[in-house]
């Protein structure tokens, strides 16, 4: 019942700040905090337009029942602009480029590339070009080429994603004033403000909307609330309308439609537009999802580590300058011998090897149906260890399915199904979501006998105040027509219950007393409890001929919908996907934690998380959450489970302070509802048929809906990760190491160590032998657990395996310096060679010693692409100093005594490093 009412002003209750996880910036916090009050604040203007009587509305707005004339809609539509939702512009192709330059160690490359270019300059008259800027520049060059071009195409095959057609609404504008209005269909963006829109069937909502007049509305409100099945809207008349002020939230609201949702069934002829584009309430939230976006954990977590490595360079390069300038007095020789150490030091490979790592991880993806829109969501994915989901259209398939057809007592009975059956494959009217699951739930045969058995004699169609429908039928009988009708009513539990004085008992039926009627509506509030919607049906046997006059009664109405008997219940509900308890078994098997963020009901996403194997504990709601300050939601987010009825700016802080507790984490959803946290997650994972607000939020997307993609991809993701810092621990180990024995060999070695084109050489064929690690796999204990960037790690890894390496330069030195004689000027080349050999194949061959945390070739064996590789480089840095290259590069061949030695060398490190590999596990529990 509509009452008149004035409206008042709420004080809507203060939010606490919104929490920034690690690496997000103050204006980011500030920018949400903003778009949060302006959501409240919108909010709270459409629930004022909820309250005020319908003619107030139109008054307010400037506009009449009729609608705007078309010139008052072209001022509106100058003045307010186009009714869109703000949204991110594709970047274009040359802006994505300069992002994927935008690296440390693609910096640093750059630079290194430009003082090696000036120092040639200055030589240019008498020395040939230098190849080592060739070098340099095409790794450069390389690194850049694949990270653009993948982003690039996985941007292009999301937007192929977006439908290309203009959706039209039908509004009523006419051509002056006192002219009569017409209805004509304009596209969505042109609505403007006052104008008076059309809904039927099917219609998406094209702005938000006050209710004038409505006729069995259903609205389905999914992608802004979370609640599976249509809402109910009130049958509104414009001359008895004087508002509604039971509800502060639009959502909720029995007047208002909103943007973003649309009509399932029923009609709205007289609808006026109270907000369009930014102002509505989707507007509102999608102002979160425009500018730029939040770091990730692979953000900072690359920051770091190539901060750490810099650091190391800026230390160790200006010490390795000053030492051989003073000690040798060739200051120009030791600046480029100081440049080749600081491309010795730099992972140059490392933006390749990490593209082509994500690349690799994409493609794979690519196969199982996944578009990979940020290729750095791949190793957010494999680091992922709380993944929060929606549960409409995620854990659940979206749709309705009659689940039980019960008796008055909880008891299974198909008489029910069938009576529930004929009620809704006879109605003439639009079947809503649950008639067509009763009609699905019957098998094919049975729907033929049934059919058969049955005439309609007519309808009482269904209206939301009854909140039931009935149908009456003739019994088909062999001898003739039967001497009475069946009426089968079939509605809202409360109201057919006051409609019944009977209920069916052991197959005969008896009095509906007060004791009775109590344990009937137990009965169906158990299992509304447990996350069902239940419906009564009810039936009446009626007399053809009421008045024995012979006439056939065909005409029936809502008083004959009295006496009735209860015959039991139907209970629907929106089924778990049949592989989500597989899926996220396996997802909790690999160390991530599934939280259920939902704005439907707590008892309905409890019974669904029990259904998929997720404990629900105590569910945090909505209202919970807004009393909570920032500190408390991240304690309640520590332990629970599931979070219901929240709504869009809760989602997203919930993901915030999930990362503000140290957690890597992921978001999947399919709403508008859930587009502010796909976009403030670590990595945001969405569905082709989602809505676009929440592709365009997304990293990932599912082109169909299946769960146990995740978990295909988490083991992708850390794989990826394995591979990527594999590369760079033993590249910057072995790297240091070098820096470290050359920095020996400067202070007591009157002469170069190695030559600055060696130490290239050197770093370029072991960067090579490189090129494979993407192509290499990870042991199973390491893909069990989340794997994040660690620079204290790395920095560690450096300084414990760097000195190992360098024991056995050492030693090499000694060997050529009192063994081989190579103790002056004269016989440098040897001396260098037998560095650069023994340099090379030990820094080659340990990958294989330190790629796995168990015995290699033995418990862990590389793949055949890195096998190859380094046997290559291997049998290449042997070579060269019998090729004919060795004059250029400054070597000379080596006396075949030397072998054995080297043999020696590599078996000794190969063990030393086997037993510091031991130690180190021990003494820090990890590895790789």
């Amino acid at each position: 019942m509509i009452t008149k009412t004035t409206p008042t002003t709420t004080p809507t209750p203060p939010t606490p700040e919104t929490l920034a996880p690690p690496g997000r910036r103050p204006r980011r916090e500030r920018r949400v905090a903003e778009l949060a009050a302006r959501t409240r604040r919108i909010a709270g203007r459409l629930a004022e337009f909820s309250a005020l009587p319908a003619e107030t509305v139109l008054h307010d707005l400037g506009s009449t029942p009729a609608g705007l004339t078309h010139r008052e809609a072209e001022l509106r539509r100058e003045r307010d602009g186009a009714n869109a939702i703000a949204q991110d512009r594709p970047a274009r192709w040359y802006v994505q480029l300069a992002k994927a330059c935008r690296n440390p160690f693609i910096l640093v490359l750059a630079v290194l590339v430009a003082v090696m270019y000036g120092q040639w300059l200055q030589v240019a008259d008498t020395e040939p070009f230098d190849l080592k800027i060739v070098i340099l520049g095409a790794m450069v060059l390389i690194s850049v080429g694949l990270r653009f071009w993948q982003e690039y195409r996985s941007g292009a095959a999301a937007d192929a994603l977006r439908a290309l057609v203009t959706t039209t609404t039908a509004v009523q504008r006419r051509a002056g004033r006192g002219r009569l209005p017409a209805t004509v269909e304009i596209p969505m963006a042109d609505v403007v403000t006052g104008d008076v829109v059309k809904l039927a069937a099917g219609d998406l909502v094209p702005a938000d909307l006050r209710l004038l007049a409505a006729k069995d509305l259903m609205v389905s409100q999914a992608a802004l609330s979370g609640e599976s099945l249509p809402v109910a809207k009130a049958d509104t008349r414009l001359a008895t309308d004087r508002g509604e002020d039971t509800t502060r939230d639009p959502v909720e609201a029995g007047n208002l439609v909103l943007t973003g949702t649309s009509v399932t069934s029923g009609s709205a002829t007289g609808v006026v537009v109270v907000a369009t584009g930014a102002d509505t309430y989707l507007g509102s939230m999608a102002g979160a999802l425009v500018g730029e976006r939040p770091e990730t954990s692979f953000d900072t977590g690359v920051k770091k580590v190539s901060f750490l490595l810099i650091r190391f360079m800026m230390v160790m390069v200006p010490v390795v300058f000053l030492l051989n300038g003073l000690t040798k007095g060739d200051w120009a020789e030791a600046f480029t011998f100081a440049v080749a150490v600081a491309v010795g030091l730099t992972p140059e490979m490392l933006p390749m090897v990490v593209t082509t790592n994500l690349a690799r991880g994409a493609v794979a993806l690519s196969r199982r149906k996944v578009v990979v829109k940020h290729l750095n969501a791949i190793q957010n994915l494999g680091a992922m260890d709380v993944l929060c989901t929606d549960k409409t259209g995620t854990l659940t398939e979206d749709r309705i399915v009659l689940d039980r057809y019960l008796d008055v007592h909880g008891r299974p009975d198909t008489e029910v199904l069938e009576h529930a059956y004929l009620n809704s494959h006879f109605q003439t009217g639009l079947r809503n979501l649950m008639d067509q699951a009763v009609i699905d739930r019957m098998h094919e045969a049975e729907e033929v006998v049934v059919d058969a058995r049955f005439t309609l004699v007519d309808e009482i169609p269904f209206d939301f105040a009854r909140r039931r429908m009935s149908v009456v039928l003739r019994r088909n009988d062999l001898d003739g027509p039967a001497a009475e009708h069946l009426l089968i009513t079939k509605g809202a539990v409360e109201e057919v219950l006051d409609r019944c004085d009977r209920v069916a008992h052991a197959g005969d039926s008896v009095e509906l007393t007060g004791a009775l009627r109590d344990s009937v509506l137990r009965t169906a509030e158990d299992h509304s409890r447990q996350g069902m919607r239940v419906l009564a049906v009810a039936v009446r046997t009626l007399p053809v001929d009421p008045d024995g006059t012979e006439a056939v009664r065909t005409s029936y109405g809502v008083a004959d919908e009295a006496e009735l008997t209860l015959i039991g219940f139907l209970a629907f509900l929106d089924p778990p996907k049949r592989d989500a308890a597989e899926a996220l078994r396996a997802l909790a098997d690999n160390g991530v934690a599934v939280k259920v963020v939902t704005g439907d009901g707590e008892l309905v996403a409890a019974r669904v998380c029990e259904q998929v194997g997720i404990d629900p504990g105590t569910p945090v709601t909505g209202a919970e959450i807004d009393a909570l300050d920032d500190l408390e939601l991240l304690d309640r987010a520590r332990t629970a489970t599931l979070f219901a009825k929240v709504n869009p700016v809760q989602k997203a802080r919930i993901v915030r302070a999930l990362q503000a507790d140290g957690h890597t984490v992921g978001f999947l959803g399919d709403g508008i509802n859930d587009a502010a946290a796909l976009r403030d997650a670590d990595v945001g994972i969405s569905v082709d048929t989602a809505v676009d607000i929440a592709k365009e939020s997304a990293d990932i997307i599912l082109l169909e809906k299946d769960l146990t993609v995740l978990g295909q991809g988490v083991l992708r993701g850390r794989l990826t990760f394995g591979n990527t810092i594999k590369y760079l621990k033993l590249t910057a180990s072995s790297n240091f190491g070098n820096v470290f024995s050359v920095l020996v060999a400067s202070a007591f070695i009157p002469f170069q160590p190695m030559l600055a084109l060696q130490l290239l050489v050197q770093n370029l064929l072991y960067d090579i032998s490189q090129l494979a690690t993407p192509w290499d796999r990870m042991d199973a204990d390491y893909l069990r657990t989340p794997r994040t960037w660690d620079a204290r790690g790395i920095r560690r890894f450096m300084l414990v395996l760097g000195p190992t390496s360098s024991v056995f330069d050492i030693t090499t030195f000694a060997l050529m310096w009192y063994v081989f004689g190579a103790d002056s000027e004269v016989h440098q080349a040897l001396f260098q060679s037998g560095w650069f050999v023994e340099g090379l194949l030990t820094q080659t061959l340990v990958v294989h010693m330190l790629r796995t945390r168990r015995i290699p070739f033995v418990q862990s064996r590389a793949t055949w692409p890195v096998l190859l590789m380094t046997a290559l480089v291997m049998g290449v840095g042997l070579w060269l100093p019998f090729s004919p290259l060795a004059g250029a590069l400054g070597l000379q061949a080596l006396p075949l005594a030397y072998f054995p030695w080297l043999v020696a060398t590599l078996t000794t490190y190969c063990l030393l490093t086997q037993g510091v590999k031991r130690w180190y596990i021990r003494r820090f529990g990890e590895w790789l």
